[in-house]
């Protein structure tokens, strides 16, 4: 499956099955995307790819470790690749996916005016074990 930015200056390539969507609720994922929550996915590194556009990536770090990579020509948020093994990708960048959202996150965090559907998973705060969260995205387990 391809990704690109709202320019198309980059893009990017997932292989194997198509991981599920969750969307999480935290503060800093309403800030980034301007509503309610953030619709991504995480693959792992070695699925992943970058076919063009490195060179247009803008990163910010916050102190406590949140990260934002996005395009420095049109704004979009890019994946972001973390703990040297995940991939956390942005799924409105990818043309015609065809998975379920199975999961919320930082429910606790959702603003009022937010009414989230239930899903298989859903979280008040983070998942408490990030692999476990990111084999359940890509395997269904």
């Amino acid at each position: 499956m391809i990704g690109k930015c709202n320019c198309e200056a980059i893009a990017f390539e997932i292989t194997g099955s198509v991981p599920s969507v969750y969307h999480c609720y935290c503060t800093l994922c309403q800030k980034q995307g301007g509503t309610a929550s953030n619709a991504g996915t995480i693959t792992y590194a070695d699925k992943f790819r970058w076919l063009s556009g490195e060179s247009s990536i803008q990163k910010w770090k916050k102190e406590t470790g949140f990260s934002s990579n996005f395009c420095k020509l049109c704004g979009s948020p890019v994946p972001n690749i973390f703990k040297s093994k995940y991939v956390w990708v942005p799924v409105g960048l990818i043309t015609g996916l065809n998975t379920n959202a199975v999961a919320n996150i930082w429910l606790s965090s959702k603003p009022t005016w937010s009414e989230p559907a239930q899903l298989e998973l859903n979280c008040d705060t983070a998942p408490d074990d990030l692999e476990k969260f990111v084999q359940f995205l890509n395997t269904g387990i």
